[in-house]
Order: structure tokens, then sequence, then C-alpha cells
């Protein structure tokens, strides 16, 4: 999409705080592989587990049970029908929506090529003797649960009761923190940013000031043969479909888009007009915001972006605010026109709190007496892009005061607002200016090891028709200007 990209902190790939919105990409299953120094024929994930259970199923036993139908053969890694069908259910359960066998099987393709991808990943990181400390892998489930005010053990419970194994969340974490380790190697020295190419990027910013600026969620689909992108375009049109159907952009982008964006749901940050392909750039600025674009073809492949946002580079005020919440549960879903004993007893003492708190300390005390349901601290908020009801609950309260009770089906929140200013928000800080620049770095090394993976890669795909044995075409790049 870019001609320069820029990213958000590059330093949260390196880091276990995985937001609920990837919960899509790290529900993959991944199947486990042994590595070694010779090329070998690895046993699949279904294989293992059946080994492990005291049977012994041979390839041809395999073939015989649907789910285990073999698709590919990846380096001696076996790719089957079970793994396929695990993406589809988990997309479907991710994402939230239902798709129909037409659908599904218009994804299928694209799906496989995703799941080789990760498959030389996963070899990849093991070819490097790259583990994961199972301590870093609970740190990054607990980050989850915490992020989204759940309970501990509360996405292993939500997993198992969608039929889902947790085995499948914790070997796509260590997916995702191993290969940003792969990345961490292969940049090595270009890992530092200088103070000189810091102050260059500073200097270009000033002279584009007043010019237009985009807030902007991408969706990479590469094309492997740029004389047939038939495939690839009905994949991503079927895509765009979800996504205005309803589906999640954040999910879809974490499932789906090649780009390194993908890791933070497909999250830009804010572009300039004059750093995008001309075809996204021209398409972008007649776009309303929260519009999803048709099929952008560029250099590689074709982009679906989505608007969330416009800007005039240098001058944005906004209101900048942190809060505090106190979160008071329900012990059943509230039937407004019948609540319980219990949901009105919450309420009353919800009237008798908000007269007791006066500052922010006071309200994540009350929170933790509440049990930490949701937490205290959501983190720095910009009024003018909350949801219209929560701006008008803030925009009237000044620091130190709390809201009135605001009640959902599950709970009463109690609001304070702790720090309000105005703020010239458009400016960029040289901390986010050097991670803009080595997120740059980090997708060109990216693309150029996924693309030497590929080509070295003896993949065997297998299909009813025709089983051959191919090196697929590498991955095409992404034009950079």
């Amino acid at each position: 999409m870019y001609k320069a990209h820029r990213f958000s902190s590059i330093f949260s790939q390196y880091k276990s705080n995985i937001c609920l919105t990837m919960v899509g990409t790290l529900l993959i299953s991944i199947a486990p592989i042994a590595m070694a120094s010779e090329h070998k024929n690895y046993p699949s994930s279904s294989s293992v587990n059946s080994q492990a259970m005291g049977k012994d199923y041979s390839i041809s036993n395999a073939q015989d049970n649907a789910e285990s139908k073999i698709i590919a053969i990846i380096n001696g890694n076996l790719l089957t029908q079970r793994d396929v069908n695990n993406r589809e259910q988990l997309f479907q359960l991710t994402a939230g929506i239902r798709l129909t066998p037409d659908v599904l099987q218009r994804m299928r393709p694209q799906l496989i090529k995703q799941l080789i991808t990760e498959r030389l990943h996963t070899q990849e990181m093991l070819r490097r003797n790259i583990n994961i400390p199972p301590e870093q892998i609970a740190e990054a489930i607990a980050d989850i649960e915490k992020r989204n005010g759940m309970h501990p053990n509360a996405l292993r419970n939500q997993l198992s009761s969608d039929g889902v194994s947790m085995s499948t969340l914790i070997d796509q974490i260590r997916l995702q923190l191993g290969w940003s380790r792969v990345l961490q190697q292969e940049l090595g020295s270009q890992s530092r940013i200088t103070a000189q190419e810091v102050e260059q990027r500073q200097k270009a910013l000033k002279q584009e000031v007043g010019q237009p600026e985009y807030l902007l969620n991408e969706i990479f689909i590469p094309v492997e043969n740029a004389r047939h992108p038939e495939q690839e375009l009905q994949f991503t049109k079927t895509i765009i479909q979800q996504l205005r159907n309803g589906a999640p952009f954040p999910i879809v982008a974490a499932q789906f888009s090649q780009a390194q964006s993908a890791l933070q749901g497909g999250a830009l940050g804010w572009v300039q007009k004059d750093n995008l392909d001309p075809e996204v750039a021209s398409l972008v600025s007649k776009m309303p915001i929260g519009a999803i674009s048709n099929p952008i073809q560029v250099a590689g492949g074709y982009i679906i972006a989505m608007l969330s946002g416009k800007r005039t580079i240098g001058n944005e005020i906004g209101t900048l605010m942190t809060i505090r919440q106190v979160f008071l549960p329900f012990s059943s879903k509230l039937n407004p026109k019948s609540p319980t004993p219990q949901q009105i007893s919450i309420l009353n003492q919800a009237n008798q709190l908000k007269n007791s708190l006066h500052t922010c300390q006071q309200v994540e005390e009350a929170n933790q007496k509440a049990g930490s349901t949701r937490p205290s601290d959501p983190g720095p908020m910009q009024l003018e892009r909350m949801n219209p009801e929560m701006a008008n609950v803030l925009q009237g309260l000044q620091p130190g005061q709390v809201s009135k009770p605001l009640v959902s089906i599950d709970g009463i929140a109690l609001i304070m607002v702790c720090t309000k200013e105005k703020k010239n928000i458009a400016d960029i800080s040289a901390s986010e200016i050097a991670n803009q620049l080595l997120s740059q770095r980090v997708e060109q090394i990216s693309q150029q090891l996924d693309r030497d993976l590929h080509r070295q890669a003896i993949i065997e795909m297998h299909n009813t028709s025709n089983d051959s044995t191919t090196k697929p075409t590498s991955q095409p790049k992404r034009k950079h200007k």
C-alpha cells in the first residue's frame, strides 16, 4: 500500500501484549513439527496425536479418513484437511459470522496458501533453535484476558465452549512470538534507527504540513502469478463482502492479510497521501470515513483499505483524557422490565459509591474490591474518537468528577475523569518516527524472508485430479517507492 510504510509501534511485535482483536490469528491451528538437520518426513498433527493415543496411523490409513486427507506436504510436514477445516471454523467463530459452503469453497485456496506459509515460518523458527518459554506464552494469555476485562482462565473456558482446544491458541502465540524473533535476527544492526534518520524524516514531515493524511487499515492479498490473478481477486472480493456483512476488520486482517500490519489487525496509523501507491491514494481521497474499498490492484497483489479518519498534517486539535472506572457486575443478564433483587441492590450500591469517590486512586481501589471484572484503566483516550454515547457522558465531566451510574446488561459502571487536555495530536514524536522507520524495515525483511523460504521449500500439493511435486512461485514483492 505504501511508498514508505508507517505503522504503529513496532516494539509491540516483540512483546507478549497481544490484544483480543488478534485472537482471530492466534487461534490458527499449527501442527507440531519435529525438525532435524537432515531433511526428513515430519509427522502431521493428526499422526502425532494418534501415536500419543497408542494408535499407529500410516499415510494410507490417514487418507481413508476424510479429515486426515493430505492437502500438501511442506518439507516433509503434512498439511491435512483437518487443518483447513480448523481454520475455516476458527474464522467463523472469531469473526462471529456463519459462511455458506459456496463462500468457504471460494476462500479455501487462499487459506491453504496461508497455512503453507505458517508451516514454513514454524520450520524456520525451529531451524534457528528459537524457543518460546511457557512463561512467556502464559503471560501473553493473561494479558489478553486482562486487556479485555476477563477473569483468569476465562479465555480457556470460552474456547472450550466453542469446541476449540487451548493448544491451538498456545501454538499460535508461540508462532507469533517466535516469528518476531526470527525477524529480529534478520534485522541485526538494521534494528538501530539513527538520530540522523529521524531528523531527515522530521524535515520531510514539516514540508507536508497542511496536506491531507488518512487513518487507514489494510488487508494485503499477494498474487503469485501476475498474469493470472483471478483466484486472488475472487478471494479478495469474498473477504470484502464478509467485511461489509459485519465481520470485524481487525480479525479478518489478522487472519488473512500477508503484510506485517496484520500483527496489529491491519492498522497502519496516519498516512500521507503522497506516501501511498497512486491507486490507493486516488480511491482513499474519495472514500467516506468508515468505508471499505473495492479491491485495489497494486504491485504484487490486491489491497482492501478501510478509512477510519481524515485530518490535515500538523493540525488536529483533540481532547486527550485518562479515566478510571469501577465496574459492578450482575450475577445474571439484565432484563430491564424485570430486574432481579441482586441487580436492584447493585444499582443502590452504585448510587452510594458515587458520592464517596473523589480521586482516581479511590476508583481503582473500588474496582479491585468489586473483583476487577473489567480493567480500571482502559488507557489514554481521545474524546473525538469515542462512540457518541460515551463521548456525551465524558465531555461534560471535569477531572475528579464521576459519571452517573452507567447500566448495561452485564453490570453498572462509574467513570471518573483523571486528566483532560486539549492538544495538537497531529504532532509526531521522535520515538514514533523511529518506530515507523523500523516498521518499514521489518516489512521489507519479512517479505524477503518469505520469498526465500518459498523458493527453497519442497512443497508437494495433493488434489483429486493431479498430484504433483512443485516449488511454488515465490511471493511477489510489494512496491516501495
